[in-house]
């Protein structure tokens, strides 16, 4: 199965750390990170755990709920948990699911759908392509998709910025430039012509070309 951008998200029940978890039940109203790692007790990984932990109220802020995921046992993960917080001071609050069946990962495209075997036996070379990062949107469609190899460990800042860019992109009839951050300009979207770009931003905008037409941040 073949996931892209404006795709329905994969509904699913899985166990997690948490107990059973029903996705579209756990995403609600909210916006989800999906974030999948290879294996358990990987240093990497456990970098971008302790990461994720600590930018827990940022994602909070922004009404957007953490669903980890990897091809392990729900008790690998509470195991690996106490390593987490010998790092961190503290396990990860948000849930993680265990997917030692692999029915997740082959679900969304992680993993070859004839992907097979126990999960304690398969290395995290075996699992490197179960290394992604979903943005779901609470009308549960697919906003985003990332991919990293297993040695670049994820910039989760990053993360942020795009579902800043999102969530204000699917209010407002604008774009954002390259490198953008919170407060820069945004650029009106090619699609609004200019009758309708006067009655939306009507202190006008400066466009470098006649395409590109930037404006203040919408509040």
């Amino acid at each position: 199965m073949t996931l892209r951008i404006g795709d329905s998200a994969p509904d699913f029940t899985a166990m997690s750390t948490v107990g059973p978890i029903n996705l579209y039940d756990y995403i609600g109203e909210s916006w989800l990170v999906l974030f999948s790692h290879p294996k358990d007790f990987t240093p990497v990984c456990t970098t971008e755990m302790v990461r994720m932990e600590q930018l827990t109220s940022e994602f909070e802020k922004r009404n957007v709920k953490l669903l980890g995921l990897s091809v392990d046992t729900v008790d690998d993960h509470r195991r690996w948990a106490i390593d987490i917080a010998r790092v961190n001071g503290k396990e990860p609050s948000f849930p993680l699911i265990g997917d030692n069946d692999l029915a997740v990962a082959k679900l969304y495209g992680m993993l070859p759908s004839d992907s097979a075997g126990d999960s304690s036996k398969r290395t995290a070379a075996d699992n490197k392509t179960v290394r992604t990062v979903l943005v779901i949107g609470p009308d549960k469609t697919i906003k985003a998709i990332i991919g990293y190899p297993m040695s670049t460990g994820r910039n989760f800042v990053e993360v942020l910025r795009l579902i800043d860019s999102l969530q204000m992109t699917a209010e407002h009839a604008v774009a954002t430039p390259a490198d953008w951050r919170q407060g820069e300009d945004v650029i009106i979207l090619p699609a609004i012509g200019e009758e309708e770009a006067r009655q939306r931003f009507p202190n006008g905008w400066r466009a470098p070309l006649p395409y590109m037409r930037y404006v203040p941040q919408p509040a």
